[in-house]
């Protein structure tokens, strides 16, 4: 697991002096020579990924790179902001290590849209459909192991208890999600009835995409969650597309890529039910299992 500093302002530093060594004509062997680094550690460091930052490393490259002074002083305080420990950290091996970088990026999220097809998103899952699927995907995991991901679950989903202007997330799940039976009839009944509470919270909504759809777009592109940033004092993260999959995660951010799934998200849109629709579909599915 990475265990060096908080994973957006990482990104922006790391962002930023890739450019100005770009911008400044320099190599990566001499900013390496610079810093007597490794260009291993030169790259995980542009990339934004987990290295001891010293001050002086920053100090010494951008004064390589020729940076103007209030570039510096922005860029020292990234540096800072690098060192505070999530509170994921504090779980150690119960996050995997592809998911580390996903709860830094979520927990600076300004806006969060996720759209989910199978499973519910941690967002929305209750402790006991939670716990379901742990012990579907890990059957012979240890109880105290399970309740320590319950857990991370209950701490991110205190983001929607948030002010709306610092956090929101716009959930689309495909009907077939809330049909499955995880855990049983009981479980998945009171899973449903939170998710009509949770999309009357201000932070939140929730649209369904139904069964009875014709567009293909939201057939084919996948779960997907599109994280979005506020603008930093001096620098702005880009959006962010992560996919999960079976043994890993992708971790998309390239323009095109972007631009793709937010093409993808206005079908999507098109698709799904109203907010009021939604409800009234997520209750009559509830006297289902009950």
């Amino acid at each position: 697991m990475e265990s060096s500093g908080s994973t957006v302002p990482r990104r922006m530093l790391g962002r930023q002096l890739r450019q100005l060594r770009e911008k400044a004509g320099v190599t990566v062997a001499q900013a390496c020579r610079t810093i007597e680094v490794s260009p291993q550690t030169m790259w995980r460091l542009e990339g934004g990924q987990g290295v001891k930052l010293k001050d002086i490393y920053v100090k010494a490259l951008c004064e390589l790179y020729r940076s103007g002074d209030e570039e510096i002083i922005a860029l020292m305080g990234l540096v800072q902001e690098t060192k505070r420990t999530g509170w994921w950290h504090a779980y150690g091996d119960a996050v995997p290590t592809y998911f580390d970088l996903y709860l830094g990026l979520e927990e600076s999220a300004q806006k969060l849209t996720t759209y989910h097809l199978t499973l519910l998103p941690g967002m929305l899952q209750t402790a006991a459909y939670r716990r379901a699927v742990i012990w579907g995907a890990y059957p012979g995991m240890p109880t105290a192991d399970v309740e320590r991901r319950i857990e991370i679950a209950a701490q991110r989903q205190k983001r929607l208890q948030e002010p709306r202007n610092h956090f929101g997330m716009n959930a689309f799940l495909g009907e077939a999600a809330l049909r499955y039976r995880v855990g049983g009839s009981a479980i998945i009944a009171e899973q449903l009835r939170h998710i009509v509470a949770v999309s009357r919270m201000p932070t939140a909504t929730v649209r369904i995409v139904p069964l009875g759809i014709e567009t293909i777009s939201p057939l084919i592109t996948g779960s997907f969650t599109l994280l979005e940033f506020a603008p930093h004092t001096h620098f702005t993260e880009p959006p962010v597309v992560y996919v999960e999959g079976y043994t890993g995660a992708l971790y998309l951010d390239k323009p095109g890529e972007i631009d793709q799934y937010k093409l993808a998200l206005k079908a999507i849109r098109g698709a799904a039910l109203s907010e009021q629709e939604t409800r009234e579909l997520v209750l009559n599915i509830v006297e289902e299992f009950e």
